[in-house]
């Protein structure tokens, strides 16, 4: 099985970490994103990842070779000028054909069952795609109140499992590159347009560990919580 990792943005908002790595590359608790997701991609059997680079793309190649230390293959699509996240896909068109693939976010670490995130395009049903949804965390610790406005409890950013937020993990078959941009992003474009078509099913995971590294903020808070064995 084929993945591709979307890793070819600047990554403004960790400078000055990212000044000279990719934002693949940043370390959260000892290991860099990217092992982190190589790890888990591993172990639901895929064999080929596709890094979609572009920024200090020499630092990916020179940390990830060919793949052969991680008992993976690895290649790299290259884009010189930013394409945006579809664009950066669209490059690799060639390379993803033949059977359904994965598309990851080069800025995320999770534990999701990626097996159920395939099965529903497995079924020869209408879906081009199907993506992981979590629940949404909150920013900001809670106050409970009773009916009386009493404090009863404050809860430390809960999980607001109500509200689902899109994991930037993704199936799709090959037959969706038709619907991608040369230049944009996946979630301009090609989402609104395949959901409008009704050929998006979501897979909900609601106890899967799952983290987006933006800040410095968020490598502390990850950092703390794999340590911990989440």
């Amino acid at each position: 099985m084929k993945a591709a990792i979307i890793a070819g943005g600047l990554a403004r908002r960790l400078r000055p970490i990212t000044e000279e790595i990719p934002k693949a590359l940043v370390e959260v608790a000892g290991k860099p994103i990217i092992e982190w997701q190589i790890e888990w991609l591993k172990k639901y059997g895929v064999d080929t990842i596709v890094i979609l680079s572009g920024y200090r793309r020499e630092k990916l190649i020179d940390r990830l070779g060919s793949g052969k230390k991680y008992g993976i293959s690895i290649v790299y699509t290259v884009e010189d000028t930013p394409l945006g996240t579809a664009g950066a896909l669209k490059n690799a068109e060639k390379v993803l054909q033949g059977e359904p693939f994965l598309v990851v976010n080069g800025d995320i670490i999770t534990d999701i069952n990626i097996s159920e995130l395939m099965k529903p395009l497995n079924e020869g049903n209408v879906f081009l795609m199907s993506i992981a949804l979590v629940p949404l965390r909150s920013p900001y610790g809670i106050v409970v109140l009773d009916d009386n406005g009493v404090v009863k409890e404050f809860r430390e950013k809960p999980m607001l499992h109500q509200h689902l937020i899109n994991a930037g993990v993704y199936a799709m078959k090959p037959e969706i590159f038709p619907y991608i941009p040369e230049k944009g992003d996946l979630e301009k474009t090609t989402f609104p347009d395949l959901a409008s078509q009704g050929r998006i099913v979501g897979v909900v995971y609601r106890e899967s560990y799952w983290r987006s590294i933006d800040t410095t903020k968020d490598i502390d808070e990850a950092t703390k919580e794999l340590l911990r064995g989440h």
